[in-house]
């Protein structure tokens, strides 16, 4: 999945995107709504982390989500704050936020949110997708064939995460790495055939779908 982390306080910003990186996940980082708001017109993102309080005003993270929604974005989102009031929990979940954490919080925790709000969102299985020999484990992202456990890198798995998650559909190059690569991505022409390539050396020839001309799928039931 790709994440966006909005955070002025960059100690915060870079621990979480750094553990969430460590995780798998791509992350951008963003330090203010301005900011977040020019990145979210650019890429696709499967969840936002969102401070309520940034550089533009005590409040930008509510504005920002409220923007979001105007602009019929609906990915998932989690605000980070130091507040604890009732009065805030309410503010911010009725702009249209999905969950809220207040500061300090475990980054554990953090993890274990979002991987709620990608469940609900994908309305993936909550603990598992199976399809022939493949078993991925969604919520400790290891993949295995025959029950013998693959070692995918963090990319390959996101490569497969993202076309299990969507069976049938097909995703063009440009999508899978505006997807699964982030903001420190340096474009490299065949680099989504390299790791497809990985995936069915690893995981079986029949993996991933080749649709000539489109891109690449998963083989749908």
């Amino acid at each position: 999945m790709r994440t966006m982390v909005v955070e002025d306080e960059a100690c915060v910003r870079h621990t979480l995107a750094a553990s969430l990186r460590e995780a798998q996940v791509a992350v951008d980082e963003a330090e203010s709504a301005g900011q977040a708001r020019n990145m979210a017109g650019c890429y696709p993102y499967d969840v936002f982390v969102v401070d309520v309080r940034l550089p533009d005003g005590p409040s930008a993270g509510f504005e920002f989500v409220r923007w979001l929604r105007e602009q019929h974005i609906h990915t998932p989102v989690l605000l980070l704050t130091a507040r604890d009031a009732v009065e805030d929990r309410i503010a911010g979940l009725d702009v249209g936020a999905d969950d809220y954490l207040t500061k300090p919080f475990s980054i554990g925790e953090v993890h274990a949110r979002l991987r709620a709000l990608l469940r609900r969102s994908r309305q993936t299985p909550a603990i598992a997708f199976e399809s022939g020999r493949l078993r991925v484990d969604w919520n400790t992202r290891t993949v295995s064939v025959d029950g013998q456990r693959a070692n995918l890198t963090a990319k390959e798995y996101g490569v497969l995460e993202l076309l299990a998650s969507h069976p049938g559909r097909i995703f063009t190059r440009d999508e899978i790495t505006s997807r699964v690569w982030d903001e420190c991505f340096s474009a490299v022409t065949n680099i989504v055939d390299v790791y497809v390539k990985n995936l069915r050396r690893k995981l079986g020839d029949g993996t991933v779908e080749t649709v000539r001309g489109l891109g690449y799928r998963f083989p749908s039931a």
